[in-house]
């Protein structure tokens, strides 16, 4: 006999008087027949995200085979104990970030609806989900794991901060106009030191991002590797450096080096002094970013960082 199911959640950190969620998906006893489970997430500061998330979850409440488990607009909850089979973010590449961090260690695939500017990980806009909402309900997606990294900090003092990443982390100067002083180690060899403006240690997931930026290389989002940029170095011979995501990477700051700050993701940041040790290496979990047809890497860079290769000539007559 199928089995009516009405359970959903709804966590916020606002009094918005959200109507409760009614969920009419029903289990059956074979698995395909089972509804796609949803967590909604969308960020709780931003007025114009929070309506397109009632208005998205008002959609999918209407669709047959979907049930809404949660529905979450802060950014502090985690999600480590919500079982979902997907989670659909509203917002750009900044709020997929941060629903990585918010999914810790329980990692579960990820699905963006872009309302932010670029959208390079968030790629679909909401008309365009809707128009693809039937393959979604029939599992027509594809999971691409993505390559996630562990940072440790090791302070002078004794003390351990840990830190899950997507991106990159990046050390800078604590000031402007300042530079830094860092040496690179991997697998414990001594690899370059670097007097530059700061270092970006990126994931291919991150390599188009600030990397980029810095003159670092595009690397396919699949790859399992890290990509090492200094920004502004004070050399003619410092260049990016790609390496292999099963090492360990070692970065200590001079004993001549001013001060830097530690950023994971733009999410968290620390402050590194002279003694302290920053280690990364690959993470035990991977991202799950959900992929409908006719979504690639290479169309995305196409559509969304114009990259054609070559002008735009006009056509001769």
């Amino acid at each position: 006999m199928p089995l009516t199911n009405t359970m959903s959640i709804c966590v916020s950190n606002r009094n918005r008087g959200l109507l409760p969620f009614r969920t009419d998906a029903v289990y059956s006893e074979s698995m395909n027949d089972s509804p796609l489970r949803i967590i909604v997430l969308v960020r709780g500061d931003v007025d114009r995200l929070l309506l397109a998330g009632e208005e998205l979850v008002d959609f999918l409440r209407s669709q047959p085979g979907v049930q809404v488990v949660a529905y979450v607009d802060s950014e502090t909850i985690s999600l480590d104990e919500i079982e979902a089979d997907l989670v659909l973010v509203l917002g750009g590449d900044g709020s997929i970030l941060r629903a990585c961090h918010q999914l810790g260690r329980n990692q579960r695939p990820v699905l963006g609806v872009n309302l932010g500017r670029l959208g390079f990980l968030a790629d679909l806009t909401p008309d365009e989900f809707r128009e693809m909402f039937p393959q979604l309900v029939q599992r027509e997606f594809r999971v691409v794991e993505h390559l996630m990294f562990e940072c440790t900090l090791y302070h002078a003092d004794g003390s351990v901060e840990r830190y899950l990443g997507l991106n990159e982390a990046i050390i800078s100067a604590a000031s402007s106009l300042q530079m830094i002083e860092a040496r690179l180690s991997i697998n414990g060899e001594s690899v370059t030191a670097y007097s530059c403006d700061g270092l970006i240690i990126s994931t291919p997931v991150g390599s188009t991002g600030h990397s980029l930026s810095a003159g670092g290389p595009m690397l396919r989002q699949n790859l399992q590797a890290f990509v090492i940029t200094p920004i502004c170095p004070h050399t003619l011979t410092n260049r990016p450096l790609v390496d292999g995501s099963d090492g360990l990477y070692s970065l200590k700051l001079a004993d001549t080096s001013n001060d830097a700050l530690l950023v994971i993701d733009g999410q968290h940041r620390c402050e590194l002094h002279v003694g302290d040790t920053v280690e990364i290496r690959r993470a035990p979990v991977t991202f799950k970013l959900a992929k409908l047809p006719s979504r690639s890497y290479y169309t995305t860079l196409q559509r969304k960082l114009g990259w054609s290769g070559q002008p735009l000539y006009p056509s001769r007559k």
